[in-house]
């Protein structure tokens, strides 16, 4: 499927401010792509196309993991904010011919991460945190640190999750912190480096 039929679709599913979220994360980590090497035009794809199962009903979701064998454990299979990435990831290969892994993976892990994120990973969960229509304390700050350190912003955008979810003492799910305790053994690992 061509990138503006997808976008058509996409335009008929989702509602307007998901439309405008989805352009603002795709031209962000399009941007974001061109910044720090990686291939922009997946950037802009995965983008696109990151929330395609955000709208749908959890039970619509579960059965889209089901039905593609996907492992997901009690947790994410009862959290609609959570499952829409691994759903997305099957609907953009599904639905709208997208066979490329590493987009499939940038969409499924745009809401958790996880340990070891690619570069792409890396790009649509901070584009999805920071795009244009995003307004909430520090998220300015966020955006001028993803123009001077990618793994600095992430790891700042990975601790304002957590200290939100643990403001509302809500459940983190352990991907989360997985990732963001990889990611700083990681950069601790390039200062260490560069002494």
């Amino acid at each position: 499927m061509e990138l503006k039929d997808i976008q058509k679709d996409l335009e008929k599913i989702l509602s307007p401010k998901r439309f405008r979220h989805s352009r603002g994360v795709a031209e962000t980590a399009r941007h974001l792509a061109e910044k720090y090497g990686a291939d922009s035009r997946k950037a802009y794809v995965a983008g696109w196309v990151h929330d395609c199962a955000k709208e749908l009903s959890l039970a619509d979701m579960q059965h889209i993991v089901k039905d593609a064998g996907l492992k997901a454990d009690s947790y994410l299979l009862s959290s609609r904010a959570l499952l829409h990435g691994p759903a997305g990831s099957i609907l953009a290969e599904t639905k709208y011919g997208i066979g490329d892994k590493e987009i499939q993976s940038a969409v499924y892990y745009h809401t958790t991460g996880r340990a070891d994120m690619t570069l792409l990973e890396k790009i649509i969960f901070l584009a999805d945190y920071i795009e244009p229509s995003r307004d909430f304390p520090g998220v300015d700050n966020l955006r001028k640190l993803s123009e001077i350190n990618l793994d600095e912003a992430l790891l700042a955008a990975y601790d304002s999750t957590i200290s939100h979810l643990l403001d509302q003492k809500a459940y983190i799910y352990d991907l989360t912190f997985i990732g963001r305790n990889d990611l700083v053994l990681k950069i601790k690992e390039k200062k260490n480096e560069k002494e």
